[in-house]
């Protein structure tokens, strides 16, 4: 029999891109009053040491792997929820930025639970930040996209022949195996010069980025044995921490 004291709840709670330290205090006060964890792949683990006494379970995806379909994970919310009280649902990165927590949130509430999101840390933002690239900068990028590199049927995600055209600084998630044809993206319309940049681990102590054009980025990242999980960050604004870094020894040696 359901004990009548449990007070089912939904707490969708993002974790960053990856250091510990890069989340926020009210993530870490959710996860400390969790009754059930349900975490993703690219979730720190250190995290999961704040809520001791809470029911954990893995619900990640990798290329090429998932621990349970997305409607399973939906169900298994719910289930957690009536059944043991409250669940937060750990995310990598912010909740709503390809996480699916709108479709988990919008589960949860045909079943009357209460929904409470604790937004993130994109990586979109903040792992270009970590390598000295700003998205937007003044006189270089007005403005951005956020694209997800493949779709759910394993196609490239056609809006980045849209964005291509444009001056913005595009940002690719799930990308990197896609990267030879978001390359050709960009050659086929005069763009070979194109600054590329493409960033392994972003915020872990494995951090590897690498920098490169359109023309070269595909053999660069090939020697550099560079690996997912991996973003892309295409435009001028790419090439500022390396002008920046060259002005810097060009003052020097003045």
């Amino acid at each position: 029999m359901k004990n009548k004291n449990i007070q089912p709840k939904l707490t969708l709670v993002g974790a960053g891109p990856g250091d510990l330290e890069l989340i926020t205090i009210k993530g870490i006060k959710a996860i400390e009053k969790a009754d059930v964890i349900l975490y993703d792949a690219l979730v720190n683990t250190e995290l999961l040491e704040f809520a001791p006494n809470a029911k954990i379970i893995f619900v990640g995806k990798r290329k090429g792997f998932k621990a349970f379909l997305q409607n399973e994970i939906n169900s298994l919310i719910v289930k957690e929820a009536i059944n043991n009280g409250h669940v937060v649902r750990l995310k990598g990165g912010d909740p709503f930025v390809f996480g699916r927590g709108f479709e988990e949130s919008e589960h949860a509430k045909l079943y009357n639970i209460p929904v409470e999101v604790v937004p993130g840390i994109s990586s979109s933002i903040s792992v270009p930040a970590l390598s000295g690239i700003p998205v937007t900068h003044r006189g270089t990028s007005n403005g951005f996209f956020v694209l997800t590199g493949t779709l759910s049927d394993g196609s490239l995600n056609p809006e980045i022949h849209l964005a291509a055209r444009t001056n913005a600084t595009v940002v690719i998630l799930m990308g990197l195996s896609k990267l030879d044809e978001i390359s050709n993206i960009y050659a086929q319309i005069g763009k070979s010069n194109q600054a590329f940049s493409v960033i392994s681990n972003g915020s872990l102590p494995s951090q590897k980025t690498v920098f490169g054009t359109s023309a070269t980025i595909i053999k660069k990242v090939k020697d550099s044995t560079l690996k997912s999980p991996a973003l892309i960050v295409i435009g001028d604004v790419v090439s500022l921490p390396q002008t920046t870094l060259t002005n810097l020894v060009n003052y020097n040696l003045n």
